[in-house]
């Protein structure tokens, strides 16, 4: 451990200091990233593929399930790996794109909820409107403002995060190169650098809230104005799955994020982190897909057995021309 001074990288403690802990954790983690894979592809796939799925509403699910897929890619196997071979080092380049792309994605994450919940608003309290309002080219317009927003803000916290000589032993009592972590780790702590970090997270992620916050106060005044059940059973349909996943990764980054800087890392803290590291893209594609009948019949239609033979003939006259 009084070497780790000399090295340009960091040690990542994990979860235990027990190889065949570590392996266990591993396995786990390894079947989560597969789940979440396969959930996310599959629904970039089922939209990509059913044409019944292009519109706005699935358009941004598509890049939610991207960005999903990329965001647990950024930690989980490089997690994985140190596990397997019972070593915690992460080089400092290593380290320095971790966190550039664990905030940028986690950034767009919060930024395309936003626009799906401003989608769901249109739709559903300005119907008239909505092929208007919600056209292709403001479509990609509103993707093309999420990936950049997102970019801008992994590259000012990772410039910020970085800008601070670090002394002691570059130990991270987490299994990624977590921001709150590596701002305990500056030579002199300065205010100011917390300060900008955490006014910056924190006002973007309240815009973002009060965003979706009005939206769905919107939706459901409009909901409750509808006379038939089964309309309100519909609209509930394509609100809730949003709003949970909203709820569900808001709150435990929040925690995460906002919570004081505490000198010791408890179990609970580790689990904390993992509720809005992993959790979020393996459950994104089940609550979506799940509480969505449209999306449920695509998913049947996908994987049948005709469908499937359809693409196969359709893919080998491609490669025949």
């Amino acid at each position: 451990m009084a070497n780790l001074t000399s090295m340009s990288g960091f040690l990542l403690m994990g979860f235990s200091d027990d190889h065949k802990l570590q392996i266990l954790h591993a396995l786990l983690f390894l079947v989560i990233y597969l789940l979440a894979l396969t959930g996310n592809l599959l629904i970039i796939t089922i939209t990509t593929l059913d044409r019944h799925l292009h519109s706005p509403m699935y358009y941004f699910l598509k890049h939610l399930s991207l960005l999903d897929l990329c965001f647990i890619s950024v930690t989980v196997p490089q997690s994985i790996a140190n596990s397997l071979m019972n070593n915690g080092y992460i080089s400092l380049g290593q380290c320095i794109l971790q966190v550039f792309f664990f905030i940028a994605l986690a950034s767009s994450e919060v930024a395309i909820l936003t626009v799906m919940s401003y989608d769901r608003y249109v739709a559903i309290c300005q119907p008239l409107q909505y092929e208007t309002t919600m056209d292709p080219w403001a479509c990609r317009q509103a993707v093309i403002a999420v990936w950049v927003t997102g970019g801008l803000s992994g590259l000012t916290h990772t410039a910020i995060n970085f800008s601070v000589p670090l002394c002691g032993d570059r130990v991270i009592h987490q299994f990624f190169c977590d921001v709150p972590q590596m701002l305990k780790l500056a030579c002199s702590y300065e205010f100011i650098n917390e300060i900008a970090v955490a006014a910056f997270t924190t006002s973007t992620a309240f815009f973002c809230l009060i965003s979706i916050l009005l939206s769905y106060t919107r939706i459901f005044s409009a909901v409750l104005r509808i006379p038939s059940a089964q309309g309100r059973t519909k609209v509930f349909s394509t609100c809730l799955p949003h709003l949970l996943v909203v709820t569900f990764f808001l709150s435990a980054a929040g925690f995460e994020f906002l919570r004081p800087p505490s000198d010791s890392q408890s179990a609970m803290d580790f689990m904390f982190s993992i509720f809005y590291t992993v959790v979020p893209p393996t459950l994104n594609p089940v609550i979506y897909s799940l509480r969505n009948k449209a999306m449920k019949a695509a998913l049947r239609k996908v994987l049948s057995k005709e469908e499937f033979a359809q693409r196969k003939k359709y893919f080998k006259a491609i490669f025949q021309l």
